[in-house]
This record gives C-alpha cells, sequence and structure tokens, in this order.
C-alpha cells in the first residue's frame, strides 16, 4: 500500500509509513478509527487537542464524538459558558487518556483551554513583559497569580515593604512583570514589587526635580526610629526629624504619629544626588520661643506642671511647646537633693523663678527655691561666732552629731568638740539622739552651708591652767576610774584624768594592784609631771615622811611590812 497521511485537527502527522491492506484494516481498528469516516489516520497519544462534536447531555457529563472508535465524556462543570453546552455544538478538547476505566476515552475541555492559554502567552509575552493578573491563593513561600495560567509570585516579589499577611492580596488585581518563563514545566514566575520599584524610582525623579524648599507635602509614615519618622511622599522618602516634629520636647516620635499615619510636612532641605529630603512638622507653625525673651525675663515668676522627670532635674512646661529645667541644685536651699523625685512628682504643679534663657538652644533654666527666702542669706548674722544655742540632736555617726538650729539648717559638733578631758570614740558617749543640748557656734561657711559647733567650748579648758591649779609636788584628790596592768587612771576634780604607774603606788613592792585600790576608791596623790601638749598628768601615791600608811578613800589600809 502507498504512503498514507492523516491530517486530522493538524495534529501528529505520521508520513512514510508503508502497510499491508490487513495490516490497515487492524491498525485502524487499534486505533479506534470509524470506517467511513476517512481514509487517513495517525497515532493519538494523551494530551494532545482534538475537536468534537456535543452529542449526548446528561447530568453529569457530555459525550463528545472526536471521530474516534468511542465517544469521549467532558464534565458538564468545564462548560464555562451555557451556550458551549447544547447538542451539535462543536468544540476543542484535549484528549486526557486514550482509555478511561470504562473503556471510554477521556476528554477534557478545561485543559485545552489551558492549553491555549499557554500558547496565547507564549506567542504574546516575553521575559520581562507588563501582564495583568488576579491573586488568586495563598501557597507555600508566595501567593499564585491568573494571568491566564497560574503564575507563581515569591513573597519576595510581592511588594517593596514588609507584608503582615498574604491573605490580604487573595482576590485581588494588579499589573505583573514576568521574570521567568520556564517552557519545559510549564510554569511563569512573576513580580510585583519591580513594577512598584520602577515607579517609585520614575516618581522619585520627578519629585526632586520639582520640589522646593518650604512647599508643603503629604506622606504616609512608613517607619519609626529613636530619632525620627520616615515618610514615603509618593515615591520620594523623606526624614522627619524628632527635633523637627513639634516645639516641645517628645521623648519619642512614637508620641506624635503611628505606622500608616497620612500628614503634611514643609520640604526643609533637598539632596538631588543622594536624594535625600529633610521634613518638618513643627514649621508649619509659628516658633513659640520667636518672643521668649520678652514674655520670660529672667526673674520673672512662673507657674506649670510638671512633665518629665530625669537624673538631673525636673521638666515644667511654662507654655504649650514651651519647657523648662529646674535643675536638682536649683530646688531647695538647704536640701542635699540627689534625685528630682524627693521632691517633684509627673503631674505637680510648681512655682518658679526665671534664672535664665538660651533661645538659640530652646532652653530655660528655672529655680523653685528661689521662690522662697533663702536661710542662708543672713547665716553669719543669725549666728555669729561664739553664739550659745540650745538645740535638738538629729542624728549621731562616727564622726560627730548632726543638730537642727532651724528649719533646712544644719550644724555639726564634731566629736573632738565634745569634752576637754575624755577620750571620746563615739558620739553616743555622750549624746543621744533627739535630746536637747546647748553648744557654742564656732565656725560658719556661707558658700559651703556648714556650721560647726561645740560643747566642750562652754566650759573653761582646764589643760590651759593646768600648771597652776595643780603645780608639781601639788597633792590632789581623785577617784579610781581604771586598773591596767601597768597602773591605775585617776579622775581628778577638775574632771582631768591622771595616771599613777605601778612603781608610783606604793614604797613597798607589791603583788598586785587589786591588793592595794580598787575601781571606785578615792585616793591622795602627788602630782610628779604635766605635758599640756599631750594632756598627761603622772602621779604618785608614794609617801613621804608617813611611810607606814597609804590614805584610801575612808579606810587605811597598813603598808606591807619590809623585809629583813
Amino acid at each position: 500500500m502507498k504512503q498514507a497521511t492523516y491530517d486530522w485537527g493538524n495534529h501528529n502527522i505520521l508520513d512514510d509509513v508503508e502497510f499491508k491492506e490487513n495490516d490497515l484494516k487492524e491498525f485502524k481498528d487499534l486505533l479506534g478509527v470509524k470506517e467511513g469516516k476517512t481514509e487517513t489516520f495517525a497515532l493519538m497519544r494523551a494530551g494532545q487537542l482534538l475537536f468534537g462534536t456535543v452529542v449526548e447531555i446528561n447530568k453529569e457529563f457530555a459525550v463528545i464524538d472526536v471521530g474516534l472508535k468511542s465517544e469521549g465524556l467532558v464534565p458538564i462543570a468545564e462548560f464555562a459558558e451555557p451556550e458551549e453546552l447544547a447538542l451539535g455544538k462543536r468544540v476543542e478538547v484535549l484528549l486526557d487518556k486514550t482509555e478511561g476505566p470504562d473503556g471510554q476515552v477521556v476528554l477534557s475541555l478545561e485543559k485545552a483551554r489551558k492549553h491555549r492559554r499557554w500558547e496565547h502567552i507564549l506567542t504574546s509575552y516575553k521575559e520581562g513583559s507588563i501582564i495583568a493578573g488576579t491573586i488568586v491563593r495563598k501557597v507555600k513561600g508566595g501567593l499564585m497569580v491568573d494571568i491566564g495560567i497560574e503564575a507563581f509570585l515569591p513573597g519576595s516579589q510581592i511588594d517593596n515593604k514588609r507584608i503582615k499577611n498574604l491573605d490580604d492580596f487573595v482576590g485581588k488585581k494588579y499589573d505583573f512583570k514576568i521574570l521567568k518563563i520556564n517552557i519545559e514545566r510549564k510554569n511563569i514566575v512573576v513580580s510585583r514589587r519591580e513594577l512598584i520599584e520602577a515607579q517609585r524610582a520614575s516618581k522619585k525623579s520627578e519629585l526632586l526635580e520639582n520640589i522646593q524648599v518650604g512647599d508643603l507635602r503629604k506622606g504616609i509614615v512608613k517607619n519609626i526610629t529613636d530619632f525620627g519618622v520616615f515618610l514615603d511622599l509618593d515615591g520620594l522618602d523623606g526624614l522627619l526629624h524628632i527635633t523637627d516634629m513639634t516645639w516641645k520636647r517628645i521623648r519619642h516620635p512614637s508620641e506624635m504619629v503611628k505606622m500608616g499615619d497620612e500628614i503634611e510636612v514643609m520640604i526643609l532641605s533637598i539632596d538631588k544626588e543622594k536624594g535625600r529630603v529633610a521634613l518638618g512638622l513643627k514649621q508649619k507653625e509659628q516658633n513659640p520661643w520667636e518672643e521668649i525673651e520678652k514674655k520670660f525675663p529672667p526673674g520673672t515668676k512662673v507657674k506649670g506642671k510638671i512633665t518629665n522627670l530625669v537624673s538631673y532635674g525636673a521638666f515644667i512646661e511654662l507654655l504649650p511647646g514651651i519647657e523648662g529645667l529646674i535643675h536638682v541644685s536649683e530646688m531647695s536651699w538647704t536640701k542635699m537633693i540627689s534625685e528630682p523625685a524627693e521632691m517633684v512628682n509627673i503631674g505637680d504643679e510648681v512655682e518658679a523663678i526665671v534664672l535664665s534663657i538660651q533661645k538659640d538652644d530652646g532652653k530655660i533654666s528655672l529655680g523653685m527655691k528661689q521662690t522662697e527666702r533663702n536661710p542662708w542669706e543672713d547665716i553669719e548674722k543669725n549666728y555669729p561666732i561664739g553664739k550659745v544655742v540650745e538645740t535638738e540632736i538629729r542624728n549621731l555617726t562616727n564622726y560627730g552629731a548632726f543638730v537642727e538650729l532651724e528649719p533646712g539648717v544644719d550644724g555639726l559638733i564634731h566629736i573632738s568638740d565634745l569634752s576637754w578631758t575624755k577620750k571620746v570614740s563615739h558620739p553616743s558617749e555622750m549624746l543621744k539622739k533627739g535630746e536637747t543640748t546647748k553648744a557654742q557656734v564656732l565656725s560658719v561657711d556661707k558658700e559651703s552651708k556648714k556650721i560647726t559647733l561645740g560643747i566642750k567650748q562652754l566650759s573653761e579648758n582646764p589643760w590651759e591652767s593646768i600648771e597652776k591649779t595643780m603645780p608639781i609636788g601639788t597633792t590632789v584628790k581623785g577617784i579610781v576610774k581604771k586598773i591596767t596592768a601597768f597602773g591605775i587612771f585617776v579622775q581628778l576634780e577638775n574632771q582631768v584624768d591622771g595616771l599613777i604607774h605601778i612603781n608610783e603606788l606604793s614604797d613597798q613592792p607589791i603583788g598586785k594592784i587589786e591588793d592595794i585600790v580598787s575601781v571606785g576608791d578615792t585616793i591622795t596623790a602627788r602630782v610628779l609631771k604635766i605635758d599640756t601638749e599631750n594632756k598627761k598628768i603622772s602621779l604618785s601615791m608614794k609617801t613621804e615622811g608617813k611611810k607606814d600608811d597609804i590614805v584610801v578613800g575612808k579606810k587605811r589600809k597598813k603598808t606591807p611590812p619590809k623585809e629583813e
């Protein structure tokens, strides 16, 4: 038999094949080619496009005659248009399977449409082309877009800003740029971000050419940082610094704006080379600092609320946008304040005096203590040196006692000024907190706000006249206060302590000191030596002439007999 050519729907031409007569009949039966339809044939396989006629319609399927041995079935749901589903209607289908479970060929109307759409995209578009599409669903790593067929939109290519929820994009229509076409796998990757960035670049270039300093522009807050806010001026990003947001003091830009807000700002400066724009918000209003020196000249008493506390002071609002600082050192004449919270709290209404104004720096210095009388102003007049005061002990320390002379004015009685004669280890040996005592003003330091006082200065210093009142050789009386291994300490009548060395206790050898004297005994002794510089007196109980006894209080103790 001669060569046969089967040209059926322009698909899969089988040329240059020689058949015998019987072989041809068997092969046609095998392919399902009906007798009388055509004398040509071709080898059919899944994936081919065929034209057929609707010959039967039931509840679930439409029966399509495509000229093969058996008709094919197409689900009713695949007929998108009502006019397609009609007897005798010619439709294009895709051969899905050459033989289904029931022996019939399986056809698909929807797959035929997709095949035609794929061919249309290949012939009409290329990589880099712009195509419209609708986002249909979310998948792992991105979104699927219907551009005639489904294309993949990676998450990184959806937008040029951070995306919180991909579901927000489903169902929306956009233009996309085709990034990649894979013919073998029949898939397409698209981008929306590249179009957005290209549009922004175009708008940015146009804006930089047209905007001028002083222009008012609306922008959307796209980022908030500690130092300011970035606004999208419809293609051009601008920085609104925190210092240009308001004339008043704020701690963070988020106190005034939030993400997505639309605000109108003023163009402050433009750097066309770097594509940067500085923006201002407070510049739209009159500068409240313009005539600040006329409104609040130094010395003016003002009133306002505490708006903020910092380690070095408190800020008080004088007018909207105008704040002044009360430094901790200007809060009290008398108290040593380390934290402003010791004096004021946020929200408190206080009075203050304007101390100075630095207009260019936007600073006003205020003082609270200046609204009250300075108790140290006349301190030297009120507390002259030598004045005797009666005061209450407020606190005891290792080095002395603090007393209150008047509200806000304290004085110190140093431990060395408690007694002329006693060796005091701690002020508590002589004073108690809360008790009243008399003291003499010793010194006044107005600049350092210090007043020193003394208690011992209320009485005469016995050491200044000791050599006159107790000359060497004088017999004195005293009370035994302490016994040591080297002797005894005796408190004399003038409160001065003297030492009787063990060698000066008796003319005769002794065993134990306690055999001769006891603490509390009144004794008579003779002055041997006086050291006024070191405040020391040496005494002796050795007798001169009467060696048979020693006077001890009201008792007489026999001296030990001499050994012969």
